[in-house]
């Protein structure tokens, strides 16, 4: 069996037991303070990460009710048009009734003027005839039913013709 002789033993303690002492008074603390620094960084990576994961959800919210009230406006907007719209309509269909209604009166208006002026024209005609049949009856000396009415048929002849 191998065992190490006692000054051996004795100097191999010494000599662990210094360089434990040398490495806890300078090495751990040196050690353990780069970890806490680590874990340090490590934490404020994570609460900044999560900071930002809660920001880019608060965007995505207000990008949502952002996207959501345009989409409102949109719609009000395109109601707001329509109903524009239908009244541009309805006023110019009620223009165009207006203006049928007038152009109608206009019309019977007109047709009325021209029908009283036929009508005096016609009397007026008849009247003239009515002279001249008189007249020529005046004229000529009748003697007999017989040769008056010979007279008017020829005379209502000629108006015929």
């Amino acid at each position: 069996m191998l065992v190490p002789s006692t000054g051996l033993l004795f100097w191999m303690s010494l000599t662990f037991f210094a360089v434990l002492f040398i490495l806890w008074k300078f090495g751990f603390p040196v050690i353990t303070n780069m970890v806490k620094e680590r874990k340090a960084f490590i934490d404020d990576s994570l609460r900044k990460a999560h900071e930002a994961n809660e920001r880019l959800a608060n965007i995505q919210k207000e990008g949502e009710s952002i996207l959501q009230e345009a989409r409102e406006k949109q719609a009000q907007i395109l109601k707001e048009a329509a109903d524009t719209r239908d009244a541009i309509v309805e006023k110019a269909q009620a223009k165009a009734r207006e203006e049928g209604a007038r152009l109608l009166s206009d019309a019977k208006a007109e047709i009325e003027q021209e029908k009283k002026a036929v009508i005096a024209d016609i009397r007026k005609q008849v009247a003239e005839l009515s002279v001249e049949i008189a007249e020529k009856v005046l004229r000529q000396n009748l003697q007999g039913d017989k040769a008056q009415m010979d007279l008017i048929n020829r005379m209502l002849d000629d108006v015929n013709k």
